[in-house]
């Protein structure tokens, strides 16, 4: 039996093959850092009680978030900043605007049909239309960290710890004997 994660993290190889940016991928690896580690503090954070949870008939669910931060995300590190520095040559911000609805869009249609198709469950509220504001921060703050991490990191931690008080996430990581 396949895997859709599987699946996706194959299809997300050949098409950074194909369109990604390898040549200049150095320039990239602080960006695909920085989504990793957002993303493996989001599981630590919310290991007890996720907003989210993948699903497998065949892998663990740690075991899929692993193999999308280590497959997905650099793939589409190479693939988002190769659009963007064409996109860049024109000077237009609306197409920049363009690409970050595309890509936010694409995330999105790409989660909730893992969703539709049970590989993917929403807990504590989330949804695909959580999902989409998300995504549609996401790639701004990708741009935003290539350019100039410090801010980055600095909106970050602010927006990570404005979820944290809207989704009351608890710090189950802090209590002694618990983690």
């Amino acid at each position: 039996m396949l895997d859709f994660h599987l699946i996706l993290s194959c299809l997300s190889i050949l098409v950074a093959w194909k369109w990604g940016d390898w040549r200049n991928w150095r320039l990239y690896y602080s960006t695909i850092l920085y989504m990793i580690i957002g993303d493996l503090t989001y599981i630590i954070l919310r290991w007890n009680e996720p907003l989210w949870r993948f699903e497998s008939p065949i892998f663990t669910s740690i075991f899929i978030e692993f193999l999308l931060a280590f497959v997905c995300y650099p793939c589409t590190c190479l693939i988002y900043f190769k659009l963007y520095s064409k996109i860049k040559k024109f000077k237009k911000s609306r197409y920049v605007l363009f690409l970050y609805l595309f890509s936010a869009s694409l995330y999105t249609s790409i989660e909730s049909l893992s969703y539709r198709l049970g590989f993917i469950s929403y807990h504590k509220t989330w949804n695909s239309s959580w999902t989409f504001l998300f995504n549609l921060v996401m790639f701004p703050l990708l741009q935003l960290h290539y350019e100039n991490p410090f801010l980055a990191w600095t909106l970050s931690i602010v927006l990570a710890l404005l979820m944290v008080h809207f989704f009351n996430f608890p710090f189950t990581i802090l209590e002694n004997g618990r983690y």
